[in-house]
C-alpha cells in the first residue's frame, strides 16, 4: 500500500478509511497520541514513544486494552503493509465511542488509531527560521493529548509568513514549540526547559541530552527566557522527524551560528544512532 490507516481491527489506505461519528475524539479531542519514523520498516526509538504514549493515557484515564507489547506488535505489523520502509509513523488512542455527553463511562473501551505514510527524516544541516508566541495552550502540556488547536494556530501563523515553526513562551520563559522541542547551546552548555507541566517531555530531546552526556557536553535542566534564545551560541529544534536542527532566525532576527562545531557533534551522534537503531 501507498499509505495505510487503522482503525480498531480494520484498514486500508487513508483516503478509504472512515470512523464511527460517536467517537468521542469527533467532540472532545478526547484522546492522546504519540508519533516516530521508521527506515528499513525498523521503527525509531519505539520503546521510549510507546511508553510516553500508555504515561499519556494513564493520566486521562483512558482505557488501553492492548498490552505494551501487543501495541509494538501491532505497529510493526502496519508498517510492513507500506510500500517504502522510510515512514511517518502515528498513533493515537481516543477515549471509546458513546453518544455525546462531557462525563464518560469509567469501563469504555479506547478506539485504536495508526496512520503510515512514506516520510523520511529532516536534512539535520538546513537551519530554521523561526517565530515566537505567547502560549496560550492550558496546563496539562506534559501529556500528548489531541487537543492541538492553539498548536495548529501557532504552526499556521510561521508557514504563513515563511518560518517552520513557533516557539512559545509564557510571560518571556521559554516553553516549546508549536509541534517541536526547543533548546540552546551556550558556553559549551546543552540548556533545555525542565519536563514540568508546560513542556512535553520529548523523546528525541530525552536522546540528546543522553547524547550529551555520551559526549561530555555538560546539561543543565533549567528555564531559560527569549533573551536568553538571542545570545543563545546555537538555538536547537528538536523532534522525532528533524532530531537536532540548528536555528538561524527568529522574528526576523539572526540567531545563533556561535558553535558549529558542537551543534555538529550533536547531530552526528544523533544520526548514527537513528541508522545505527533502524538499519
Amino acid at each position: 500500500m501507498k499509505n495505510l490507516g487503522y482503525y480498531n481491527g480494520n484498514f486500508g489506505e487513508l483516503d478509504q478509511m472512515t470512523v464511527p461519528f460517536n467517537d468521542r475524539v469527533c467532540f472532545f479531542g478526547d484522546g492522546v497520541y504519540d508519533a516516530t519514523y521508521s527506515h528499513n520498516y525498523k521503527i525509531y526509538a519505539l520503546d521510549d514513544h510507546v511508553d510516553r504514549f500508555y504515561n499519556s493515557a494513564g493520566l486521562l484515564d483512558i482505557n488501553l486494552t492492548l498490552s505494551k507489547k501487543e501495541m509494538k506488535e501491532l505497529l510493526y505489523e502496519m508498517v510492513k503493509k507500506v510500500d517504502t520502509g522510510d515512514q511517518f509513523v502515528y498513533w493515537q488512542a481516543t477515549r471509546g465511542t458513546q453518544i455525546r455527553n462531557h462525563s464518560f463511562d469509567p469501563a469504555i473501551k479506547a478506539n485504536i488509531w495508526i496512520v503510515l505514510k512514506p516520510a523520511k527524516i529532516k536534512d539535520v544541516t538546513k537551519k530554521l527560521k523561526v517565530i515566537t508566541m505567547e502560549d496560550t495552550r492550558f496546563l496539562h502540556c506534559n501529556i500528548k493529548t489531541l487537543n492541538l488547536l492553539p498548536s495548529v494556530m501557532a504552526s499556521q501563523k510561521a508557514e504563513s509568513i515563511g518560518c517552520e515553526e513557533t516557539i512559545l513562551h509564557r510571560a518571556g520563559r521559554v516553553t516549546e514549540c508549536a509541534h517541536s522541542n526547543v533548546s540552546i547551546l551556550k558556553d559549551g552548555k546543552f540548556i533545555t526547559a525542565p519536563t514540568d507541566h508546560l513542556i512535553l517531555p520529548g523523546i528525541t530531546r530525552m536522546h540528546i541530552i543522553k547524547m550529551c552526556k555520551k559526549l561530555l557536553i555538560p546539561v543543565d535542566e533549567t528555564p531559560f527566557t527569549l533573551g536568553d534564545l538571542y545570545t543563545a551560541d546555537e538555538v536547537i529544534i528538536s523532534s522525532a522527524g528533524q532530531l537536532c536542527i540548528g536555528v538561524s532566525e527568529i522574528d526576523g532576527n539572526p540567531v545563533g551560528g556561535k558553535a558549529p562545531a558542537l551543534l555538529k557533534r550533536i547531530q552526528d551522534a544523533l544520526l548514527d544512532e537513528y541508522y545505527e537503531e533502524t538499519k
